[in-house]
């Protein structure tokens, strides 16, 4: 029996190679995202815990020179979360970009799939037209030999 070998297989194997490498790359910008949030959700705590101390800061006998000082880390930290939302959205649209990538990478090697199921069942179609004529063959040889015996 004849055996099916589908001419582009180095390039489906190509195009799981490259759906693996978008995975991996999705995934480490979706670890990157997190982590950026993470460490916005941090500043932001502590932004909280500087107006809270400051509160108690006013509430208190008045030390105005840690009150200065902590409006000093407010504002700085309001500038940290600031810097950090960008860094925030800048690894959102790394992780969208990486999306799309693989989305497209997926798309190609399911092209490539379907083609060779097409490949694979015309050969099929083949290898059916080439029994079934083998077989009409054998039973014409077949029934010419007992007619003549």
């Amino acid at each position: 029996m004849a055996k099916f070998t589908y001419r582009m297989q180095n390039i489906l194997n190509i195009k799981y190679k490259l759906e693996t490498q978008a995975k991996t790359a999705f995934s480490v910008a979706a670890a990157k995202l997190d982590l950026e949030e993470e460490k916005l959700e941090g500043l932001r705590q502590r932004k909280n815990a500087y107006e809270v101390r400051a509160q108690e800061l006013i509430a208190d006998r008045l030390d105005f020179q840690e009150i200065k000082i902590n409006r000093v880390a407010i504002e700085t930290m309001k500038g940290a979360i600031r810097n950090q939302t960008l860094a925030v959205h800048v690894a959102e649209r790394n992780l969208e970009n990486a999306r799309i990538h693989l989305q497209e990478i997926m798309t190609e090697r399911k092209t490539h799939e379907i083609l060779k199921d097409k490949a694979f069942e015309e050969f099929k179609k083949e290898l059916e037209k080439e029994e079934s004529k083998a077989v009409d063959e054998l039973v014409s040889f077949t029934h010419n030999h007992v007619e003549e015996g």
